[in-house]
């Protein structure tokens, strides 16, 4: 609705039906905005391109859950990660699929990257759209200077943790742009308590819709 996005995925009757302004899902807001607003969006499979010109991009692959292994295939997540930093590593990487607690510090440091943050989504099936258009909460969590860097560099911990503090506030400041409720919560914590409040409040509904 007020930047240009770019839908990156790799089933091209995806592509297809979201170029054509037809929802590729069962959400009656989706088909509504596709057909009411002016939306400046489009979806390909050619991953590179987008990221290549992006300034933020927001990582939703699939992580299922594998009981029987008892963890998350984030396999997905990585791949993207891996991607941004090869073709335009300045770009700041919001992680937005479910993952085990300590995993955006995981891959952080594992691939030596400081421009990711973990911001969790709580959207129902068939009600994706209005879930963004109507948040209960915004959630941002970016890594305090001491996780990302130890003690042993002020100086460097200062820049960084600003630089990073910063992009939460304007990512958060974006899912705001977007929604139509005004005066939505939004709360800024570390890394590790956002990826816990995801996990908590799935399993909260999992209780609920069990009993």
């Amino acid at each position: 609705q007020h930047h240009t996005v770019t839908a990156v995925d790799v089933i091209p009757e995806k592509v297809e039906k979201i170029n054509r302004r037809e929802s590729p899902i069962q959400d009656d807001y989706i088909e509504k905005y596709f057909a009411e607003k002016e939306l400046d969006l489009v979806a390909t499979l050619d991953a590179e391109g987008a990221y290549r010109d992006a300034e933020l991009v927001v990582i939703a692959t699939p992580t299922n859950y594998d009981s029987h292994k008892n963890f998350f295939d984030t396999s997905s997540v990585e791949d993207v990660i891996q991607m941004v930093q090869r073709v335009n590593p300045s770009a700041i990487m919001v992680i937005k699929s479910t993952v085990p607690v300590g995993f955006t510090e995981a891959v952080r440091t594992k691939y030596a990257c400081e421009n990711i943050l973990f911001s969790p989504e709580f959207l129902r099936e068939s009600m994706a759209l209005y879930d963004n258009l109507y948040p209960s909460r915004i959630i941002v969590g970016y890594p305090k200077m001491i996780e990302a860097f130890g003690e042993e560099n002020d100086a460097i911990r200062a820049i960084a943790g600003n630089h990073l503090e910063e992009a939460a506030h304007t990512f958060a400041g974006l899912l705001q742009e977007g929604a139509v409720k005004e005066d939505i919560p939004v709360l800024f914590m570390g890394l590790k308590e956002a990826e816990a409040v995801k996990l908590f409040a799935n399993t909260y509904l999992a209780l609920r819709v069990s009993y």
